[in-house]
This record gives structure tokens, sequence and C-alpha cells, in this order.
């Protein structure tokens, strides 16, 4: 079993347990799930390169990033070093994440909020929406293509934005890109969890030129973003290098200073 199989099996006994403690009745009365929504796919259309910022905690790979977990802080670091949307890990067991972190995060700042988990359900959805979610993160690895599209039309219906992840150059398959608007390439294999920043550039070789392109993971350096932006990546989804400094926002500040000295 790989790791991305123990995560999805693992999930499905989370979502199960959640269902039988907050039935989705009790998720659409929460004061979150009314609110407006702001746009994931308008933030990242803005002249980049963007930055989706990451809070996380831990990964599989990494095992735990930062002890000194403020989650609050963090994005308000984040947002204030110019990220154009925040992403919050709300997988519990192997990423420690919560969906408290979405809930306070949501409270603290103005720009777009990305659910990042492995939604398989459509209840997970609604969860995004009720703590406070614009957008939600849907891997193509672990969905079928009629289970994707099903998911997505949901995420529409409850008017958040989905950011559709694929990896091997086969899952654009799935995709309907007359309703997928946002990809993301993971330069990171989710199975062995190897990484190579150009990998987005030979998956989005095939993907059409209306999508904004999100290349994902691994990524460290302003020269590295420049050299994708200028090869038609709109945005990146940057978390682990961020999460590592003692002051991520500064951090962030630094790489988006170092892509522009680049471009001059």
């Amino acid at each position: 079993m790989t790791i991305l199989d123990r995560i999805v099996e693992d999930t499905q006994e989370v979502v199960a347990t959640r269902k039988a403690v907050a039935p989705t009745g009790r998720l659409e009365a929460m004061a979150g799930f009314d609110r407006d929504r702001r746009s994931l796919e308008d933030a990242l259309r803005k002249n980049g390169p963007s930055i989706i910022a990451e809070i996380k905690k831990a990964s599989p790979s990494g095992g735990v990033i930062r002890d000194s977990f403020r989650p609050v802080e963090i994005a308000r670091e984040y947002e204030g070093g110019g990220a154009v949307a925040v992403s919050v890990l709300t997988e519990p067991h192997h990423f420690q994440g919560s969906l408290d972190d979405l809930s306070v995060v949501r409270q603290s700042i103005s720009v777009p909020l990305l659910r990042k988990d492995f939604i398989i359900d459509t209840y997970q959805l609604i969860e995004a929406r009720a703590y406070g979610a614009d957008a939600v993160l849907l891997i193509a690895a672990v969905l079928h293509k009629t289970h994707l599209r099903d998911l997505l039309q949901a995420a529409h219906e409850l008017e958040l934005d989905a950011l559709v992840e694929v990896y091997e150059p086969t899952e654009l398959d799935r995709l309907d890109f007359d309703e997928t608007r946002i990809v993301g390439v993971n330069n990171r294999d989710l199975r062995t969890f190897e990484v190579d920043i150009e990998h987005s550039l030979r998956v989005f070789a095939d993907v059409p030129e209306h999508v904004v392109r999100v290349s994902e993971s691994g990524l460290t350096s302003g020269a590295e973003l420049r050299f994708l932006h200028e090869r038609g990546i709109d945005a990146f989804l940057i978390g682990e290098t961020f999460m590592r400094s003692e002051r991520p926002g500064n951090a962030l500040t630094r790489l988006r200073s170092e892509a522009e000295r680049i471009k001059a």
C-alpha cells in the first residue's frame, strides 16, 4: 500500500466519523456557511507570479515541519507578505491539520482561503464551506473521472472554486476543461514524494490556454518562480519552504522580491 492509498483509506474513516457526529444540516446551519465567497480564480489571474502560501504543520515526507504552530499568526504574515491566497491543510493524521485551523484563519485574513485535503466525498465540500473556505483542492489521482466531475459540479453549486491537481499527464484525461478553470500540477510524486519542478511544464503542455496554471511543491527560490512564470505558469502553491522559516511571512516577501529582481 502506498502512502497515498493509506491517506485515502484513513480519510474514508474520518469522513464516516464526522458524518455521524455532524450531519450536513448542522454544517449548513453554521454561520460560515452563508458567508460571501472570495474568488480564488480571480486572485490567481492577477499579474504574477502569484503565490498561494500554505499553512501546514507536518507532512508524510518531512514529519513535523513546525513545532511552534500558530496558524492565525502565520496567515496574517502571509497576507502582509503579499500572498494572493492562503491554503490550509486540514488532513488530521498525516499532516496534523484540522478544520479548526481553517476556521480561525478565515476570521483573520481577507484573501481567498483554500481547503487542502484529500476530498473524496461531497460532505467534505459542505464542511469546507461551513468552516470558511472559498476553494477546495481536488486530487485527480484519488478520483476516477465520474467522481471528479461530480465533486467539481458540487463544489461549483456550493460557490466554491476548485483547484484540480494532477501529477501524471494521463490524469488530464479525467478533467472536463469546460468545467475545470484552475489546474495545479504537483511537482512531488504523491506515491514516492520525489520532486522535479520542471514536471509542471511537461504536464501543462497539454492544458488549454484558458485554464489558470498553478505549479505546486518543491519550489524554494525566486529564480525557480521566474523560470516557470516566463514559461506560462500563472501561480505557485508553496508551503514547506515558508513553514521551515522562523518568520514565514518574511520568507514569502524575500521570495517575491527575488523573483521581481530577476524579472527586472
